[in-house]
């Protein structure tokens, strides 16, 4: 579906409007940079501030 103009105003469906809808890769990035993140925070942690 195309959207279409009424008086100068472009008219569109929900799904139209929202055609960037974060899929599971978005969620698989998410997770993957979360884990490193952690990971790599964990391993500061155990080098600079274990006695």
């Amino acid at each position: 579906m195309a959207s279409t103009r009424d008086q100068h105003q472009t008219v569109e469906t929900a799904t139209e409007a929202r055609q960037g809808e974060p899929g599971p890769s978005v969620l698989a990035l998410l997770a993957i940079s979360t884990g490193l993140a952690i990971l790599i925070l964990a391993v500061i942690w155990f080098v600079f501030f274990r006695t």
